[in-house]
């Protein structure tokens, strides 16, 4: 696998990154983060968007649910699979599913936040840097070993203390779902990773799978990074 210009397909699965541009914060307190995952369901939308800003203020001063806004059904640009927000940068798992719609719901994405931040932070010019990158998920065992990359990313923020209690801790992933704890449920769609797990207690399995690999953390996360990074 390589970082290269890609041609999106319907039902095809990729990894999504970007960074902020000179590699500054692109988040820098709670309300940032829960601006960004507002719009990762929000903006995942054929039809034309609500106005975000309108509902967002509605959220901003409470716990950011988006599964509570009154809307009519929405018609994907992407299925969600996993997440991780980090202080400078942020992964993806998408899967397409209409035409264009990974550029599409990244468009939206890209330009809907950056105009959020820079309104905050009375700043003009590019947030992010350059356009998103995009690696095609081909292979099941990559997408695994993906899935457990970003979840397991917080820990680089970890100045002390057992990796599990810090990772369900941070809320700025899509791990608390996958191990069965609600909190931005709404905004992925989890049966397909979590049918890797069998058939019952899948968020069960995932969770002990992750406890298992991180009670060897420093080795089976340098694998895991070695994997991802070295088949990109």
């Amino acid at each position: 696998m390589s970082v290269r210009k890609t041609c999106f397909e319907n039902d095809k699965i990729y990894h999504i990154y970007n960074r902020g541009v000179e590699k500054r914060n692109i988040f820098t307190e709670d309300i940032d983060y829960v601006r960004f995952l507002h719009d990762l369901f929000e903006l995942n939308n054929q039809n034309k968007s609500p106005n975000i800003t309108y509902h967002f203020k509605a959220l901003k001063n409470s716990e950011a649910r988006p599964s509570n806004l009154k809307r009519e059904p929405r018609e994907l640009l992407v299925e969600i699979f996993g997440f991780v927000l980090m202080p400078n940068h942020y992964h993806l798992i998408l899967k397409q599913k209409s035409d264009n719609g990974v550029i599409r719901f990244m468009q939206k994405l890209g330009t809907g936040y950056a105009m959020f931040f820079n309104q905050k932070y009375e700043r003009v010019g590019s947030l992010f840097q350059g356009k998103f990158k995009s690696i095609l998920v081909d292979k099941d065992s990559y997408l695994i070993h993906l899935l457990n990359y970003i979840h397991f990313n917080p820990l680089d923020l970890n100045l002390g203390g057992p990796a599990s209690e810090y990772l369900r801790k941070y809320r700025w992933s899509s791990f608390l779902d996958y191990i069965g704890e609600k909190n931005f449920p709404s905004i992925t769609s989890r049966d397909f990773m979590l049918n890797y797990f069998g058939e019952t207690n899948r968020e069960e399995r995932y969770k002990k799978e992750a406890e298992e690999w991180l009670r060897e953390k420093d080795k089976n996360i340098s694998d895991i990074r070695k994997i991802v990074l070295l088949e990109n």
